[in-house]
């Protein structure tokens, strides 16, 4: 029990910092002791109950889950997006809109940023700010030509970035999926497709989607995945999908057939990445963001608030 005499100091001193903003030099000097002295008594205050701290904000929630991903997963960074009350669609472009911000602000030291894939990064460059780094080269992580969906590509996607940025921007060409292993093998033998990929896998920043195939897929959108596809997916227990490279729930990689014949960096070099940021939004790829998670394949996470929520409360 703290004499009254001393409960008295203490509820003092708190006023004065907590509610009247003086400094902890300013209190020192009035009271007669020393700042340190000062800063005992504010932790002695909060020990004893009399001071008890709210942050009164709508983001408290998403923060606190933003906490629990990083610890648990050993995560750099983590942003969680407040969409309660959106639309799928309008949950996506929040997403990347965060994603977009997120990136834009953390690209001081960057020389060689990587992009993927999807219709997510399309919407992350859409909403991207026009920003001069002149000194920062694009990399496409994986090829893609054809003249379906171009604009989701990550050859395009990488063009619209360095536009925005100021900056040059290299091209895979080559598809990102090939008829066969054989041909893979031959077009990797090609110096210019093989220059390309040593670029992506030193890249400083690498900004990536996560798909699941299974629900609302844009792979069997574009006809890459049939429903024999999906089946046999199924059976290896396949969750998801980064740059058309699968993974289970535990965030093992997938060989397979059709893994074999993708032209791009693998799962097993994107995690040797400095930074690999996931941007990817909607309920519908939980399973798929929670395998990507147990695989490590991810530094930072870009999210929206109800799939944080399902991933922090079914760990």
């Amino acid at each position: 029990m703290i004499p009254w005499e001393e409960r008295r100091q203490l509820v003092k001193v708190a006023t004065l910092y907590y509610t009247e903003g003086w400094t902890q030099e300013q209190i020192a000097k009035k009271i007669g002791v020393s700042r340190p002295i000062v800063s005992k008594m504010l932790q002695k205050a909060k020990e004893a109950g009399i001071i008890e701290i709210y942050i009164k904000d709508d983001s408290i929630h998403t923060v606190e889950l933003e906490q629990k991903l990083e610890n648990e997963y050993g995560l750099k960074d983590a942003v969680v997006v407040p969409t309660v009350g959106l639309t799928p669609d309008m949950v996506k472009r929040a997403v990347a809109k965060a994603g977009a911000y997120y990136l834009s602000k953390n690209l001081k030291s960057v020389k060689k940023l990587g992009i993927s894939w999807g219709t997510t990064l399309a919407e992350v460059v859409k909403e991207f700010p026009y920003i001069r780094k002149e000194d920062v080269k694009v990399v496409p992580l994986e090829g893609g030509m054809g003249r379906r969906h171009v604009e989701i590509h990550a050859n395009q996607l990488a063009h619209e970035l360095a536009k925005k940025l100021n900056c040059t921007c290299l091209y895979l060409y080559a598809p990102a999926i090939v008829e066969s292993a054989e041909l893979k093998e031959r077009l990797l033998a090609m110096p210019d497709i093989e220059l390309v990929l040593e670029e992506g896998r030193t890249v400083d920043v690498a900004v990536i989607g996560i798909g699941n195939p299974h629900k609302l897929s844009t792979l069997r959108e574009l006809g890459y995945l049939d429903e024999n596809d999906l089946n046999y997916l199924r059976k290896l227990g396949v969750v998801g999908d980064i740059g058309f490279r699968f993974f289970d729930a535990a965030g093992n990689v997938v060989i397979d057939e059709f893994t074999n014949r993708v032209i791009g960096v693998s799962l097993e070099e994107l995690k040797k990445v400095k930074q690999v940021i996931a941007i990817a939004g909607g309920i519908h790829k939980l399973d798929s963001i929670k395998g990507a998670l147990n695989g490590r394949f991810i530094d930072v996470l870009v999210v929206d608030e109800q799939t944080a929520a399902a991933i922090v409360e079914n760990w």
